[in-house]
């Protein structure tokens, strides 16, 4: 077997692993670089040569100076804005998606989309509309404005440096606007054009009492002086039954108090306010000796009382609670908050809460003291869907923050600094005047990108070297031999288009890219259209929920379904598509 058709194989191998999605994306890299280093495909010296590689140092640093700015509240700043437009559809989603597009134009899109995440689900509440108009609409936008600018996006990164690497300059900082703003505002048009008309109408993420509605599942009970409650602290009562309850307070005498310590104790004649389905209460009420209270009404006030701090959340891609359960984190004796409720794609489950395993997008509601739960929101990295008073982030240095960004990217353009010099520059700055604390350093940076990206890079180099590509080339070359350059232009564009819609953009523009410049070669043509083809295909992930972060992120608070995204995102592919050929060939030609 030679080392070419072995590449292929760790690659179609690795395709299949990425589409599966059983193996999260980084392990699947890691494991396709393991497979061309044992055979010598790659030198055992050169395999971890893709983390020294700038694009990922330079994503690196983007994703810092983002933690960065919205630390120094410039994006809470355009939201402020975006609550005085005029309460008609159209122009708040015009304003909504421009906002983000603008943002991710220089910041990370997911970080982008979370900052303005609770501002659109605000604007549908106060119009009476479902969430799903607005937040598909908001995530498309994201992508859309990563287009623009060479730090937009991972694979706008990747082209860049790829350019430079195979021997010609890297393209600059705005290289990618010509191209990427012409079809950012034609998508952008579309999008509020069109959105009202095809997207469904979906109850999503509405208020505590509609997605979850949790008066339902509240309940008071008594505890008799037989009770085997009576007399234990809180934490002695898993022991006792393996029903799925949540005892949040209790009445004693005239006094109602919330249960927030695992160290509370229950007591004879104590009223307890109880969250469970009817079978779980039920089989907690046999195993302890409960009597059902006469009324609902103290579980109503209750709820609605000011003392009560419920707050809705949706776990973003890279928390700490993804694959993990309510059981296995013990948020009550760890963090002092209750849990309630999960939905997921915009439907309550009902199972067991100590079983679920949490995923990214997943809406959580619970209950505990607002510093508590201020807590978790930091700890867990989940996004405060109905109160912007739990911010995510300090607001501050304004200035500053901006400052050092804009200095960075007149580096760059200037050509004063290399591009991740400069970037790195700035966060280090960032760093040490304390506008990105120490503490969340490491917490900033995507990790599982980093780790495809590093282990992805050798991966696409085996391909180049071992002449992979140019052998993909030479087929495309072949079946189409008669076609005009132009038609292998919009063959790749597609081809890469609908792979970053089953595997990570990233991803895909690494293993493109060194067939889009051995399909050049082969025409006798420039790269240059080529590879900015597919680094605007790569980014336009608009036909799946998986196929980038940000669609991911608004599945469970906007209640989409796996198929409500292409019914908006194949008509706007075939807009990108229409607008992005003529403008890539008008300027940079064949």
């Amino acid at each position: 077997m030679t080392a070419q058709v072995w590449v292929f194989i760790v690659l179609g191998a690795a395709l299949v692993l990425f589409v599966w999605g059983k193996w999260r994306y980084d392990v699947v890299a890691l494991l396709a670089l393991m497979a061309v280093v044992l055979p010598g495909i790659v030198a055992a010296d050169a395999a971890f040569s893709g983390f020294s590689h700038p694009a990922v140092i330079t994503v690196a640093a983007v994703l810092l100076i983002s933690r960065g700015l919205s630390n120094a509240g410039v994006v809470d700043l355009l939201a402020g804005w975006l609550s005085k437009v005029p309460k008609q559809t159209e122009l708040q989603l015009l304003a909504l998606t421009g906002v983000v597009a603008i943002c991710s134009a220089f910041m990370n899109n997911v970080g982008a989309l979370a900052l303005l995440l609770p501002v659109a689900i605000r604007m549908a509440r106060d119009n009476g509309q479902p969430a799903s108009l607005f937040l598909m609409p908001l995530a498309f936008g994201s992508l859309l404005g990563g287009l623009c600018t060479m730090i937009g996006t991972p694979p706008n990164i990747i082209i860049a440096t790829f350019r430079a690497t195979d021997g010609g300059e890297a393209f600059g900082m705005f290289s990618f606007a010509p191209v990427g703003l012409g079809v950012t505002v034609a998508g952008l048009l579309f999008i509020v054009l069109a959105a009202r008309h095809i997207l469904p109408e979906r109850k999503g993420e509405a208020s505590p009492e509609e997605l979850f509605e949790i008066e339902d599942y509240f309940t008071e009970v008594r505890v008799p002086e037989k009770s085997k409650l009576a007399g234990q602290m809180l934490r002695d009562i898993h022991g006792l039954s393996d029903a799925d309850v949540a005892i949040i307070g209790l009445v004693r005498g005239d006094q109602i108090r919330r249960l927030q310590s695992s160290y509370d104790t229950i007591q004879a004649e104590d009223i307890l306010v109880v969250e469970a389905d009817s079978d779980e209460l039920k089989q907690f009420a046999d195993d302890v000796g409960l009597e059902l209270a006469a009324s609902k009404d103290l579980s109503d006030a209750f709820i609605k009382s000011d003392d009560i701090n419920m707050n809705e959340a949706v776990v973003l891609p890279g928390s700490r609670m993804v694959g993990q359960t309510a059981q296995s984190l013990n948020l009550r004796f760890h963090h002092g908050i209750n849990l309630l409720a999960v939905a997921r794609q915009g439907q309550r489950i009902h199972q067991r809460l100590s079983a679920i395993r949490f995923r990214e997008g997943d809406v959580l509601l619970w209950e505990g003291p607002a510093s508590a739960i201020q807590e978790a929101l930091s700890h867990f990295n989940c996004l405060p869907l109905a109160n912007r008073e739990f911010s995510l982030g300090q607001p501050r240095r304004l200035i500053i923050a901006i400052g050092l960004f804009a200095a960075a990217i007149a580096c760059a353009v200037m050509n004063l600094l290399p591009t991740q010099i400069a970037l790195i520059a700035a966060a280090l700055m960032m760093v040490l005047l304390n506008i990105v604390p120490v503490r969340q350093i490491y917490t900033s940076i995507d990790w599982p990108v980093i780790i495809l990206l590093g282990a992805m890079i050798p991966v696409g180099q085996a391909m180049e070297t071992t002449g992979g590509a140019q052998s993909i080339a030479n087929g495309l070359l072949h079946v189409g031999q008669e076609w005009p350059p132009v038609i292998a232009l919009i063959a790749l564009f597609l081809v890469t288009m609908t792979l970053s819609d089953a595997i990570n953009n990233a991803a895909a523009a690494v293993l493109m890219a060194p067939i889009g410049f051995g399909l050049a070669a082969g025409l006798d043509v420039s790269p240059d259209p080529f590879l900015m083809a597919i680094a605007v295909s790569a980014s336009c992930a608009f036909l799946t929920p998986i196929g980038h972060q940000s669609n991911t992120l608004v599945m469970g608070p906007g209640g989409y379904r796996f198929s409500d995204y292409w019914k908006l995102g194949l008509p706007l592919q075939v807009v990108v598509l229409l607008v992005a050929i003529p403008l890539i060939l008008r300027f940079w030609p064949l």
